[in-house]
């Protein structure tokens, strides 16, 4: 997603500087091409070398140092870059910017830049809480400005409360967004991710081994090109995605009412989730203890909850996933007739590199004229991109 991007990385004088080089790291890991300015603060808590070497470019630190090549060394740079990122941002530079101030380096490189604008804001608690900081945080939010929050947590001044920069993850979500073409605007996308759990008794289930992994990228994804997301989710482990809409739940009936709850106000689902096919007919409410004969289970029909929403379709775009081992296209083809899909996504989850737990995926796009997409293994995220560039392509046909 980032790779030959020119990202300005813009460090302010904070005890969280330190995490700057982390997030340089993980830009450089991604294929991106960093170039770094620092305040004359910010070399206090990190020295200007540690960006320089990781980066591999000289690090911007004196307006009037005077570099072998000027013009690379200054107002270039923020002509060709593709986004400026400002992390950690303290008060001071949000108020320099806010007021147009522009006193040193990095602050004339912001005002000169046109690229769209990433702020990660560190501060003590009281600082962020400060009316004069909310003034400028609207501000630039108004200038256009996009604001990675910081988080909940213990602070360098020791007390527990707001203002500890955002995890890496998160700021890198944000920039990844502003550079994704926003063609979902105006849609509103309901996702269903991981899988269900149905309880035999207190400490036993029924359940598959989902990691949510694919619908939790199609939310991001479709988050980044504009799309309003609601996100719902079986048992799984993985963080709820920033400005997604996300609900948890347990069992495939709880995630029927709220995708019905949600489903009305959608322009396109996608179910991602893998709900268990079954339920025990009886829960026991005490656990069960073993028998050397064992124990025998009925067991009773879930709701299918695409084919619900195949009955009460109307005019939304309805997209299904199928884990299959084997006859994956005769069995896609099914669902797509007996759920009024408009398409399936079709993986072998029999390979270790595709479907259940992994980062990759090996699917086919089937849609309901029979028209097969083979897509090559690739990463979750890209196979979602993938998703919404078929359903972009259903919208521009009047779908």
């Amino acid at each position: 997603m980032l790779s030959g991007k020119r990202i300005i990385l813009g460090v302010t004088g904070g005890i969280a500087a330190y995490k700057a080089v982390e997030l340089l790291r993980e830009l450089v890991n991604r294929g991106a091409e960093v170039y770094v300015t620092m305040t004359e603060n910010a070399t206090r808590f990190v020295g200007p070398i540690t960006f320089q070497t990781l980066s591999q470019h000289p690090v911007l630190t004196d307006i009037f140092q005077n570099d072998d090549d000027w013009r690379i060394g200054h107002i270039s740079i923020t002509e060709r870059a593709d986004a400026f990122v400002i992390a950690p941002a303290t008060a001071n530079i949000i108020g320099k910017i806010a007021s147009g101030i522009a006193d040193d380096m990095l602050s004339t490189m912001v005002m000169a830049c046109k690229a769209p604008k990433v702020i990660a804001p560190a501060m003590n608690e009281n600082m962020w809480e400060s009316p004069f900081l909310k003034r400028n945080i609207r501000a630039l939010k108004d200038a256009g400005y996009r604001i990675v929050e910081p988080e909940v947590g213990e602070l360098a001044c020791g007390i527990y409360g707001k203002g500890r920069l955002a995890a890496t993850d998160d700021i890198i979500e944000e920039i990844i967004s502003v550079l994704t073409k926003k063609d979902l605007l105006g849609e509103k996308i309901l996702v269903t991710a991981g899988p269900t759990r149905e309880a035999i008794d207190p400490v036993r289930f029924i359940s598959n081994p989902s990691t949510g992994k694919m619908g939790f990228a199609l939310a991001r994804v479709a988050k980044r090109r504009g799309a309003d997301v609601i996100l719902i989710s079986g048992p799984v482990t993985l963080k709820a995605p920033r400005g997604v809409e996300t609900y948890f739940v347990t069992s495939a009936i709880e995630m029927r009412d709220i995708v019905l709850k949600h489903y009305y106000t959608c322009s396109v689902v996608i179910k991602a989730a893998a709900v268990s096919d079954f339920r025990p007919d009886e829960v026991s409410r005490e656990k069960i203890k073993k028998d050397k004969d064992g124990i025998r289970i009925r067991l009773r029909l879930n709701p299918d909850i695409l084919e619900e929403l195949g009955s009460i379709k109307e005019g939304r775009i309805l997209v299904g996933f199928a884990a299959e081992t084997e006859n994956l296209l005769e069995n896609a083809m099914e669902k797509i007739r007996k759920k009024n899909l408009d398409f399936i996504v079709v993986n072998d989850v029999s390979s270790p590199t595709a479907g259940f737990g992994a980062d990759t995926n090996k699917v086919y796009i089937i849609d309901s004229k029979g028209k097969i997409d083979d897509l090559p293994l690739m990463p979750k995220e890209e196979v979602a991109s993938k998703i919404f560039d078929k359903i972009v392509e259903l919208k521009k046909h009047g779908k």
